[in-house]
């Protein structure tokens, strides 16, 4: 017989002795050989028992040594949830696989999943989804998450208990009336059959599996409260005819109350979610490609990288692409939230979904399909959408108890009332009405509702939350440290003087400075690149070229060993030059040149403040938030900047490294620090930061790194973001205070016998309802900018 073998990817291995250690670590697990393979970065782990190696213990094994297994994440698509008890049922089932990390959410019917890959496979999450009752499938690319197919089922058996339960209407307000016996028994037994065995065997079936897999949920309140109702009714109808009270008019109404408010939940979560599904449907279905030597018409899934796609007046992009041919103005609001036209010519980017105002432009294909940006947009505010807020937490502790507590409250309502007054009919009645107005939904809603509206209207106005958490987190924000470069300044700077030194003449030295220049992303390198080209000056090959972050660069062209950067850092003797003492007195940027002998020339660059940036400190600083200033440029620069927007806190000169330390600092001393930058100097900040927010315009390495991105790449977009999270917070308390106090006051009146369960059906229906339409008031929402 074959022992049990367990391979697992290991991954954090750098060289052989690595391999060694972990294989030392992982020998001291009980009844396990292991043997690890670094070229093949794997541990492969056989039991000498008949039971596998226990892959939780592995995995830890691995995490002491300081290596990892990698994990993959799945969402998942859920169906047949109906409340926040089955949302934790599911979650409960697919964390107990081994290695996995799920969190589900009700809201969005979805899970995010962490599972170790090449252990746990996407087929044995969706069995677990299903064994526990549910349905589960992994969703198309880049399609939103919604209920469509539930919602029109819904409506189906609403409309049918409608029908049924028009008549019970009638029964009700002619014995408001005084006149009773209108409906016969018979006919209403009649009657209410279907409602409960048809309308209701979603209730029955519901309950069913989550009795069955352990838990207890919404359905199993409705279907006990429906039966018992019902049950009572057809006892008096077959014991006393004449005589007795039935109840049937309170089950179908129930049922009936509860779709009712299925379908209006679900009709508002639709709307929550709308934000996913207008961006997709803004995206073109078809495009113009030049074919063999003729420009067709073909879908968009047809189109290669690289092909050269048209773009006429009035069409929108159906790639991401670059121009290569033409001018145009095109609309970019639907990323960047910015209403103004940009103009585009060759060498501008273009994203698929933009629309081209004037003009016809030839593309060159970089990105199709789920790699344009709008996919990697829509990927990432489905997400945000899906994750789960830390106020969250409470409200899910209690959802985890609220039906076995129900269940309790009731059974003790009909033991006390039945004991008590001996008129066990009514304490039946009583202790349906406390089944059938507890509502967990309402608590698990309140906050993914509001997160869904708000990381939508973020992304429909440029603001793109990278997960529920910024969202919350950016509200509570007390200090916003932002870069000057790129963030308080355009981005831009100009090569304003070149001051030859040691070099020939200005045009040698700038001609060395940009072929140093070429390969760094930072917007000085730019500057001085971008002066070159208006010079027409050639540049020269780089060898050796490398850059030393916050400092400069540095390579070899044709032998020559140079550097450009901090004048500082190029030559120490540098700090006292008179030429650099006047340019930085004057608030200019200054970078050196210098080879192995000598400096050979001086660069001063100078940087024009946004437009924006001086309404922005004012409106933060209205807001309760403090701006500071964390620069890595000179001291004079700096001031001169802090000077024109009134900026009281900063500091210059500030390497990457500094800028951590100084957010670190600052939540030392208790506050909430935000930090808004575009390089990748900032992104040890940005990673600091309780909240880091990325200007759109800068490098990957900032934009991967941050909690936000504001599309725009302008600083009122940040106060527009924290701004949005303060609004979402207030509906999320708002809402948690509903839940809370409806079932809070709504349980113990139900309980003494102050509602009939017919009231307390509608109540339970509409307390849903009314979570997310509060949520959706939060749409009223606009951009300061």
């Amino acid at each position: 017989m074959t022992p049990p073998i367990l391979t697992l990817p290991i991954a954090g291995m750098t060289c052989a002795a690595c391999a060694v250690r972990l294989e030392k670590v992982l020998k001291r697990l009980p009844d396990v050989d292991a043997e690890v393979n670094f070229a093949t970065a794997s541990a492969r782990l056989t039991s000498r028992t008949a039971q596998p190696p226990d892959l939780a213990a592995a995995m830890a094994a691995v995490a002491r040594a300081g290596f990892q297994v990698p994990l993959s994440r799945q969402r998942l698509t859920l169906e047949g949830m109906t409340c926040t008890a089955c949302a934790q049922r599911i979650e409960k089932v697919l964390n107990r696989l081994p290695g996995v990390h799920a969190s589900v959410n009700f809201a969005t019917a979805s899970a995010e999943v962490d599972y170790p890959a090449g252990v746990v496979s996407s087929a044995q999450l969706l069995d677990a989804v299903r064994r526990a009752g549910y349905q589960a499938q992994l969703p198309r690319a880049d399609t939103p998450v919604t209920s469509a197919g539930e919602q029109d089922h819904t409506g189906r058996w609403l409309l049918a208990s409608t029908l049924l339960a028009l008549p019970f209407v009638a029964e009700m307000l002619a014995m408001l009336a005084g006149r009773h016996g209108l409906l016969p028994v018979a006919w209403q037994w009649a009657l209410a059959t279907p409602v409960q065995f048809l309308v209701g065997w979603r209730f029955y079936r519901g309950a069913w599996l989550s009795l069955r897999g352990g838990g207890a949920n919404m359905d199993v309140l409705v279907a006990l409260g429906t039966s018992m109702a019902y049950l009572l009714s057809v006892w008096t109808a077959l014991t006393a005819p004449h005589h007795g009270h039935v109840y049937f008019e309170a089950s179908v109404s129930v049922i009936t109350l509860v779709l009712l408010g299925k379908w209006l939940e679900q009709r508002a979560r639709r709307q929550t979610a709308g934000a996913i599904e207008a961006l997709l449907k803004l995206a073109p279905t078809t495009a113009r490609v030049e074919r063999d030597g003729a420009v067709q018409d073909v879908p968009v899934a047809e189109v290669r990288v690289g092909e050269v796609v048209w773009v006429r007046e009035g069409e929108s992009a159906p790639v991401d692409g670059v121009v290569i041919d033409g001018q145009g103005s095109v609309d970019e609001s639907l990323l960047t939230g910015e209403s103004a036209p940009v103009s585009k010519g060759v060498d501008s980017p273009v994203y698929a979904a933009t629309r081209n105002l004037q003009g016809v432009l030839r593309l060159r294909a970089t990105g199709v399909g789920a790699d344009t940006q709008l996919a990697a947009i829509i990927r990432q505010v489905g997400e945000a959408q899906g994750s789960k807020a830390p106020i969250q937490r409470l409200a899910d502790v209690i959802s985890g108890y609220f039906v076995p507590a129900v269940l309790a409250i009731a059974v003790a309502t009909l033991l006390a009332v039945g004991a008590s007054s001996g008129d066990w009919e009514r304490a039946i009645m009583q202790a349906v009405a406390v089944l059938v107005i507890a509502c967990p939904c309402a608590l698990g809603l309140a906050t993914p509702a509001a997160v869904m509206v708000g990381v939508g209207l973020g992304a429909r106005h440029g603001v793109l939350f990278r997960h529920a958490t910024a969202l919350e987190h950016a509200g509570r924000l007390t200090v916003l440290a932002v870069d000057k470069t790129g963030t308080l300044t355009e981005g831009r700077p100009q090569l304003t003087e070149v001051i030859a030194l040691a070099a020939d003449n200005r045009e040698q030295a700038l001609a060395l400075a940009a072929s140093l220049e070429a390969g760094s992303e930072h917007p000085l390198a730019a500057a001085i690149l971008r002066a070159a080209q208006d010079a027409q000056l050639g540049l020269q090959p780089v060898e050796a070229f490398s850059v030393s972050v916050g400092q400069g660069v540095s390579g070899v062209i044709h032998g020559r060993a140079l550097r450009l950067g901090v004048p500082a850092w190029v030559s120490p003797t540098l700090a006292e030059h008179p030429q650099v003492t006047r340019l930085t007195e004057a608030g200019h940027t200054v970078a050196a040149l210098a080879d192995e002998t000598q400096v050979l020339a001086l660069l001063a660059l100078s940087d024009a403040i946004r437009p924006s940036a001086a309404p922005t400190i004012a409106r933060l600083r209205a807001m309760g938030v403090e701006v500071h200033m964390l620069t890595g440029d000179n001291p004079a620069a700096a001031a001169r900047v802090a000077k024109a927007l009134d900026i009281r806190c900063w500091q210059a000169g500030v390497r990457p490294d500094g800028k951590a330390r100084a957010i670190a600092e600052l939540q030392a001393r208790g506050e909430r620090v935000g930090m808004a930058g575009d390089g990748v100097n900032d992104a040890p900040a940005l990673a600091q930061a309780d909240v880091s927010l990325a200007m759109g315009g800068g490098s990957h390495v900032a934009i991967e790194t941050a909690d936000i991105t504001l599309m725009h790449g302008d600083l009122l977009a940040a106060a527009d973001a924290i701004d949005l999270s303060r609004r979402t917070l207030v509906k999320i308390r708002q809402n948690l205070f509903f839940a809370f106090i409806y079932n809070i006051l709504g349980i113990p009146l139900a309980a003494l016998g102050g509602l009939n369960p017919v009231i307390a059906g509608a109540a339970m229906a509409m307390s849903s309802v009314s979570v997310v339409s509060n949520a959706l008031l939060l749409r009223r929402w606009r951009p300061g900018r």
